[in-house]
């Protein structure tokens, strides 16, 4: 890519005048300004996040992991299907699910 010369940058800033009018760009510049340093103050938050996440991980003592304790699959009644009708079979499904759920964020909560 070619250098960008003093030329160059005046026929840049004549066809942006042009374009969006001498009243806006000044509006323009104080709005990217902004960004520009709203931006920069995140990215510093963001690495003094990360610096003092990494001390806290340094200065933490190492404690061992609990060990995950095997679960153990759950039982599923079987139904005799041809006595149900679809609609009782679906209610029957979808509160075997509801208990299967109940059960598998009971032990999520013991783990967490």
């Amino acid at each position: 890519m070619p250098n960008l010369g003093v030329p160059e940058l005046l026929i840049i800033l004549l066809v942006l005048v042009l374009l969006f009018g001498a009243k806006k760009l000044p509006d323009m510049a104080r709005g990217v300004g902004r960004s520009l340093r709203i931006f920069k103050a995140e990215t510093a938050k963001l690495r003094d996040d990360d610096d003092t996440t990494v001390e806290a991980q340094t200065q933490a003592p190492a404690q061992p992991a609990p060990q995950p304790q095997p679960v153990q699959p759950q039982q599923i009644q079987a139904t005799p299907a041809p006595a149900l009708s679809a609609e009782e079979q679906a209610r029957q499904l979808e509160e075997q699910a509801a208990k299967l759920r109940a059960s598998a964020a009971a032990q999520a909560d013991k783990r967490a």
